[in-house]
């Protein structure tokens, strides 16, 4: 008997309608000898109900506190599907992540997977055609609640299929990864093929299809994913292996940054205790950052990066701390701009891409103020109100629409 991972989002599972529709399906899966490991996220917006009750009780919430208020979100969507399982005749049992033995290392709102027991899944499959998981969450070595932080559900469902060696399932209100975000861009394609190194440069650059540290697993250990639409029979995108992907182009999506602000910090002299006492506060907060850049001055310090915007408050909080020990420090955050982005394993062997990238939105009167490359990704930092128009024109320089795709 084969053994199915199958995660479901919020927005699959928003209201009981949904949930009861899923659990048929799933049914029909048990049915033709599947048993299935269902991986669910918190009910719709509950993870955003949870975050607005704190901010009215205080603005300083401890971390282990709030990780274990959010961890409920998804221990009702399994018990809800669970009871509806059993209702319908398939022997199913929900877990929490602690239940499940997902161990967890790291910041308690940011962890990562450090092990999981492939065995303990297995015993319980002996007994239950279907174990319904709580994504997003596992448990530390201080027996603190964790969680996971973005996409953690698909981390989990991922971490899941590899520790069994079988594929991944994950279903969302999409049916699949486009070449862009079809509401920027209608005319963007949906890809039939994408592989791992291409889904992790664009979820890493602001595309919120699939969780990058999700897609690295698989990678590592050769699972492959499969995105799709709940409940629907059109054809999803299979995430695979760069050999299985016959041909190459240049740029294969354009994936843009909404979420994203900057800041530049000033100081009059070149104070390295200072920025050692940056990067170790990201450190052990575990902001990332990117597009760092210096500007080279004897006299005096500038520095400027990117980062998540929903880590503002975070890092507003402590630089003006910071400025107690620095009164000469300043700094300013912008939320005005946005990052753009392209994506294509073809990059490595074809040459030309950023010069006519480059084109294309000067051609648009497009500017742009930082720009970083990776081996595959080319990104640029743009103004906000110009984000569509720059997805519009990239994708028709590079020919990634329907009319393209079709012929």
């Amino acid at each position: 008997m084969s053994v199915s991972v199958l995660k479901y989002g919020g927005s699959s599972v928003s209201n009981f309608d949904q949930i009861k529709d899923i659990a048929r399906y799933i049914q029909k899966r048990v049915d033709q000898g599947d048993q299935c490991i269902v991986v669910v996220s918190a009910m719709g917006k509950t993870t955003d109900q949870l975050l607005a009750s704190v901010a009215s009780l205080t603005p300083d919430p401890k971390n282990e506190d709030l990780a274990l208020l959010l961890s409920t979100g998804e221990q009702q969507s399994v018990s809800y599907l669970s009871l509806v399982l059993n209702d319908l005749g398939v022997k199913s049992k929900s877990l929490t992540g602690y239940q499940a033995g997902i161990k967890t290392s790291g910041h308690v709102l940011k962890s990562k997977i450090k092990t999981m027991d492939p065995g303990l899944f297995q015993d319980k499959l002996k007994d239950y055609d279907c174990l319904v998981v709580a994504g997003f969450q596992g448990v530390n070595q201080d027996s603190d609640m964790t969680t996971l932080g973005r996409g953690g559900s698909d981390t989990t469902a991922v971490a899941i299929a590899a520790s069994l060696k079988a594929p991944c399932e994950i279903y969302t209100d999409v049916p699949g990864v486009f070449a862009t975000d079809p509401r920027v861009f209608p005319q963007a394609p949906k890809l039939d093929l994408i592989t791992y190194e291409e889904m992790m440069e664009l979820s890493a650059l602001g595309a919120g299809v699939l969780e990058s540290r999700s897609v690295e697993i698989a990678k590592n250990y050769g699972v492959k994913i499969y995105l799709g639409k709940t409940l629907s029979d059109q054809g999803g995108t299979w995430v695979v292996a760069e050999e299985e992907l016959f041909e190459k182009k240049a740029v294969t999506g354009v994936a843009l940054d909404m979420d994203m602000s900057h800041i530049t910090m000033t100081y009059p002299d070149q104070n390295i205790n200072l920025l050692r006492r940056l990067f170790e506060f990201l450190q052990k907060n575990e902001i990332n950052v990117d597009m760092i850049s210096q500007i080279n001055n004897d006299q005096a310090l500038q520095f400027s990066f990117t980062y998540q915007s929903d880590e503002s408050n975070t890092l507003s909080h402590w630089l003006q701390g910071l400025k107690e020990d620095y009164p000469a420090l300043s700094y300013v955050i912008s939320d005005h701009y946005a990052k753009i982005s392209l994506v294509g394993s073809g990059m490595r062997e074809m040459s030309g891409v950023a010069s006519k990238a480059f084109m294309a939105l000067i051609n648009q009167a497009i500017p742009f103020y930082q720009t970083t490359t990776s081996e595959i990704s080319i990104s640029y930092v743009i103004d906000r109100k110009k984000a569509d128009q720059a997805v519009a024109s990239l994708c028709q320089a590079f020919g990634i629409t329907k009319e393209d795709i079709n012929g």
